[in-house]
């Protein structure tokens, strides 16, 4: 955790009636917090960005935002603020808010690169999910557009997991299936069941992949994969080569990782 002494900008949310954790501001105002402070315990916090304050806050449009200026001592903790002299400078209408968060337009959501979402995180447009690097999904995490399930390449899926189109059924790369195809691991059929792969370690481990950023914008699928590797302690890695058919080339064609 960071200190400072100088000036910060930053914004604060507040809920319908202008309080914070029982406290009444106004706009104009200036208000200071005798003794120590410390984030989530003691001060008036308040983030520098201002999308970040909904990691705190829900996303409601009856919520108050106003930017800040943190005027005396400053903690900062990963996202978050606390300072002992706080000034609210001005109340921010929620449509100007809505623009100051998203990259794109016509946004209800947050963090937001493209067009008329109303979920968060979208890459595409016209989302009403989130995290969707497609177009028009009412799920979420679809790279694919039209879909009604989440996690689909494909387009037009009523399922999950689809990388074809047109499909009631899960997991099917083909077009207008409705039954469930066998489950592979390294191209080869698998030892497990989906189910039991799904909650192993190594796949929980997996599941940690972001191809999509906090902005909204979508990162290179193997680029993601060395970020994720990275981030891996030397368990982890043993956990994901523990997964059953693991094959070091297999591995090394989807993730550009040697192992």
């Amino acid at each position: 955790m960071s200190t400072e002494q100088a000036i910060v900008k930053g914004y604060k949310v507040f809920n319908p009636d202008f309080t914070c954790r029982g406290f009444i501001y106004e706009v104009g105002k200036e208000y200071t917090h005798e003794g120590d402070i410390r984030t989530c315990r003691e001060g008036f916090h308040f983030c520098e960005r201002l999308v970040d304050c909904f990691n705190y806050y829900q996303f409601d449009p009856s919520n108050r935002v106003a930017e800040i200026e943190a005027l005396g001592q400053v903690k900062h903790d990963d996202d978050k603020c606390v300072t002992n002299h706080i000034r609210i400078v001005r109340e921010i209408t929620w449509s100007d808010m809505l623009d100051m968060v998203n990259e794109g337009k016509g946004n209800t959501g947050h963090s937001n690169a493209g067009d008329s979402n109303a979920g968060n995180r979208n890459a595409g447009d016209s989302n009403a999910g989130n995290r969707n690097a497609g177009h028009y999904n009412a799920g979420h995490y679809n790279a694919g557009h039209y879909n009604a399930g989440h996690y689909n390449a494909g387009n037009r899926n009523a399922g999950d997991y689809n990388a074809g189109h047109f499909n009631s059924c899960n997991y099917s790369s083909g077009s207008f299936c409705s039954v469930e195809p066998e489950f592979l691991l390294f191209n080869k059929p698998s030892p497990i069941s989906r189910e039991a792969f799904n909650d192993s370690r190594g796949a929980r481990i997996c599941r940690y992949l972001r191809v999509v950023d906090e902005e909204g914008n979508k990162i290179d699928y193997k680029q993601a994969w060395a970020n994720l590797w990275e981030q891996c302690s030397n368990s982890d890695k043993i956990y994901v080569q523990a997964i059953p058919n693991f094959d070091a080339s297999v591995f090394f064609d989807i993730t550009g990782i040697q192992v």
